[in-house]
């Protein structure tokens, strides 16, 4: 079988989207006058911010321009496709057309006019950043190799990792390549070794290339199509099929992406999601390239897509395993994925409280494009009605934030992001902790782990590469949302880099700080507090909002406190009034009588005054 699956992995900015857009024009599947940068990336936010957010499969098709055959019974060509042998050392001097006969030896043998033998070539392209990790982990289910790309400038990093070791787990052949080999900065025999180290292969196994210019991209393809496998097809009797993707279409519903494992379906086949014993019948069908091309039929090895009838994307969840209506009861069920599950959590609220029902609409329809983000209705005395939403992470935040204020029009106020915590079942508080791994150059290991163990990390194990050290540690979720990613990167000079994986939930000292603006509780501003940080917290709180409030014509306290106990205190002075401002001499008890007056009324004022805060002041505070 002439077809290849294959994926490419890479830490962020390694130019994965650059190489796809090398292979695409390389292979002719776009036109040289119509190619454009990152033309797999089909999201502005995707071209603005040069990043992959949505895996993207294509098709290519790939005619080798010679190839060398060192097995002649398993590489036979057939009589369409009787190439020239000339120049070739054959026993018993073979001729064109008995060149296929058993028991011939052809050694070292170029084929030429092979015009016949075609390749067609799936390519997933994946996301890098760590956030995205889920996107890369359904792409791996649908193919059989994965070109591993690294920055000859950078090296090997935390997601090269933490996305090889994914690959691994699925079985996948690994073709190890460097990239950006044209910069002057470019370190590719470091590099190399690094490579070497942790896939513990030959350097002569290591592809150079330059995906900008070109350079070593059709060795690559042969490496492809050479050590990568055709798919096993056909181990049963049933068709099935492989949800990796799917998205919402304004004019055809939702289309979802598959990998076809066995058999085939064609367009009208009445199909059933067997997980969730859903039915609806193909209206369309094909292959992906840069646009959707419709066929007749899908066979076992082939990418392509379904048109369906579902109206909404969580009616044909990824992971599913598709067969015929008539043989759902009999199929076997093809090894799913595990359900995103939200790692942050943050409030999105409107500067405009009229544009409440203009956000749930967004939300709404944005979900039909993007499953994994969550959301319930909340509610806050500063800002109104809103959403509580979950994320995958502080960068998946940031695309769903901007993309509802590019494609709907709204403006939002996100407030600082947080995690979920639960209590067990003898009523202790437990917060999810993750496995961290962090690579930064050996100068910065000891800045690096003071950093860590500041936030309660816990050691596992340091590994050098090279020059490099590889840190393994422990630490908790809510110690790395907000600034750790930027903390590191300031430490390590810019050059460390991280991973983490959700590992589960542990039992933690928790308590829950409380601030109080003159006497009141402001439930936006309480949160749950590791307690051996939280006199530290407090303070940082208290002096915080005092810069923020503004002041009244009363004196006002502002308290963080747990369970009644005041941890931490500010207070605001009052205006004051010149209240002897009108006295022109005379006796100066008139004076006192005045001033102890104000003094009294300032005093009654405190006890019943209460402060309301303008909106700006918990924007300042809560806006992340």
């Amino acid at each position: 079988m002439n077809i290849r699956n294959f994926c490419i992995i890479s830490h962020i900015d390694h130019g994965k989207s650059t190489l796809a857009d090398r292979l695409l024009e390389i292979t002719e599947t776009v036109e040289k006058r119509k190619m454009q940068d990152q033309i797999l990336d089909n999201m502005e936010l995707e071209r603005e911010r040069g990043i992959t957010i949505k895996l993207q499969p294509v098709r290519m098709l790939w005619k080798p321009k010679q190839t060398e055959i060192s097995n002649p019974k398993s590489q036979a060509p057939n009589k369409s496709q009787i190439p020239n042998f000339e120049n070739c050392d054959i026993e018993n001097s073979l001729s064109r057309e008995a060149g296929s006969a058993s028991g011939r030896k052809i050694e070292n043998c170029k084929i030429e006019n092979l015009d016949s033998v075609q390749y067609e070539l799936n390519l997933i392209d994946t996301p890098g950043h760590v956030d995205f990790t889920y996107e890369v982990s359904r792409s791996l289910a649908a193919v059989e190799g994965a070109i591993l790309l690294v920055d000859a400038t950078q090296g090997v990093q935390a997601q090269t990792l933490a996305n090889l070791e994914l690959a691994k787990k699925a079985g996948l052949v690994i073709i190890p390549a460097i990239n950006k080999i044209d910069l002057p900065e470019a370190r590719p025999e470091e590099v190399a070794f690094e490579i070497a180290d942790i896939l513990n292969c030959d350097l002569d196994d290591i592809l150079f290339i330059s995906a900008k210019t070109g350079e070593g991209v059709e060795k690559l393809i042969e490496n492809i199509i050479e050590k990568i496998p055709p798919p096993k097809v056909n181990s049963s009797k049933f068709a099935r099929a492989l949800v990796f993707d799917s998205f919402y279409d304004d004019y055809r519903g939702i289309v979802v992406f598959v990998r076809v494992m066995d058999q085939e379906f064609k367009k009208g086949d009445e199909i059933t999601l067997v997980r969730q014993k859903k039915t609806t019948q193909i209206s369309d069908l094909g292959r992906i390239e840069l646009s959707l091309k419709s066929d007749e039929k899908l066979e076992a090895g082939e990418i392509g897509y379904f048109v369906t009838t579902f109206k909404e994307v969580a009616e044909a969840r990824v992971g599913e395993t598709v067969a015929l209506k008539s043989e759902a009861s009999e199929v076997e069920l093809l090894e799913g994925y595990k359900e995103p599950r939200p790692m942050v959590y943050a409030e999105m609220y409107t500067n405009s409280g009229d544009d409440y029902a203009r956000l749930r609409d967004a939300l709404s329809k944005l979900k039909l494009s993007d499953s994994s983000i969550t959301y319930e209705p909340t509610s806050s005395q500063a800002f109104g009605f809103g959403f509580r939403l979950g994320f995958l992470g502080l960068l998946h935040l940031e695309i769903v934030k901007e993309r509802l204020e590019r494609e709907y029009d709204l403006e939002l106020i996100i407030t600082t992001p947080t995690v979920d915590f639960q209590k067990n079942a003898q009523g202790e508080f437990e917060e999810p902790w993750v496995k961290i791994e962090i690579i930064t150059p050996k100068d910065y290991l000891g800045s690096v782990i003071s950093l860590l163990q500041e936030r309660r990390g816990e050691q596992v194990d340091i590994k050098h590469l090279e020059e490099k050290v590889l840190i393994h540690y422990e630490i908790p979720l809510s110690e790395i949302i907000v600034d750790f990613y930027d903390k590191i990167k300031s430490v390590t000079r810019g050059y460390g880099s991280l991973n983490y994986e959700l590992i589960g939930w542990r039992k933690s000292d928790l308590v829950k700080l409380d601030i109080m603006i003159a006497g009141e509780a402001i439930d936006a501003f309480s949160r749950m507090v590791y307690r051996g940080f939280v006199e530290r917290v407090a303070r940082q709180a208290v002096e915080k909002l005092k810069e923020f409030v503004p002041r009244q014509n009363f004196e006002v306290k502002i308290q963080a406190a747990v369970g009644g106990k005041i941890l931490a205190s500010e207070r605001i002075s009052p205006f004051r009034k010149d209240v002897t401002e009108k006295l022109y001499g005379g006796d100066v008890t008139r004076k006192r009588k005045l001033l102890e007056k104000q003094k009294k009324g300032k005093k009654k004022m405190a006890t019943v005054g209460r402060v309301e805060l303008p909106t700006d002041v918990f924007v300042k505070l809560l806006k992340y």
